[in-house]
């Protein structure tokens, strides 16, 4: 199966790997993106594989799932969830100390999420001025992202949601298809390890700006995973909010 979806015999490198070849790029986050997405695209995954990977794509930006999950006005849902190394951390005790941007990721195994996280540590204490928290959230289990530098080394809260339970209440939460789910295993994605379960979905990328009352001030949804925006396009969100 994996000579299917494979390019070449070419060896994959791992996220840490290319978070170390493309760190000292000087790229802004889009340009780390596109440059991996290339990679894969033309030196790692066959045609088969990459057309499955755009269709799937395709399909989710045209179920119209990302705008039917919660935006700007709705209020958030409360949560408590562990961290990387078992401590829960709660939505309550975050928001006691200002705005809370939260991210959902796919996981430490996905070279674009690694990047994002990458560029939100990096403008961590620009949010810390604003008096905003950072938090990540995916479904992978907290043992699997222990393993993974693109996220022990972020000074803010990683969190694990195991079966998207509360990407489900927030309305990111997905299926992956049988044709994908291989393509995953070859990309070291096999979310059932990872996951610890085996419902096999997925958290969309998404930001979201909650104020101190519990209420979705922004909402940043994008059904293609290889597209994020630079942290400080939240910085007047919040500077608003602070005010």
């Amino acid at each position: 199966m994996a000579g299917r979806w494979r390019q070449n015999g070419k060896a994959m490198a791992t996220v840490d790997e290319i978070l170390m070849k493309m760190g000292s790029s000087g790229l802004p986050l889009q340009g780390k993106l596109d440059a991996v997405r290339v990679e894969y695209e033309t030196t790692i995954l066959s045609p088969e594989a990459v057309a499955v990977m755009h269709r799937v794509r395709d399909e989710l930006i045209g179920s119209g799932q990302a705008r039917r999950a919660l935006r700007a006005g709705d209020r958030a849902p409360i949560f408590r969830l562990p961290d990387l190394y078992g401590k829960v951390v709660s939505s309550d005790d975050l928001l006691r100390r200002g705005a809370l941007v939260l991210t959902f990721y796919r996981g430490a195994w996905c070279p674009y999420c690694a990047f994002d996280l990458e560029a939100l540590e990096a403008a961590r204490s620009d949010f810390e001025r604003r008096g905003a928290a950072l938090a990540s959230v995916s479904q992978q289990t907290s043992a699997a992202s222990q393993k993974c530098r693109a996220v022990t080394d972020l000074g803010f809260p990683v969190l694990s949601d195991s079966g998207g339970l509360l990407a489900a209440e927030f309305g990111v939460r997905w299926t992956v298809p049988t044709d994908l789910r291989q393509i995953y295993k070859l990309l070291d994605g096999n979310l059932e390890e990872l996951n610890g379960e085996a419902s096999w979905t997925l958290s969309m990328p998404a930001r979201y700006v909650i104020d101190r009352d519990g209420v979705i001030a922004y909402a940043e949804l994008n059904p293609d995973y290889t597209l994020r925006s630079e942290p400080s396009h939240l910085f007047p969100i919040l500077d608003a909010l602070k005010k």
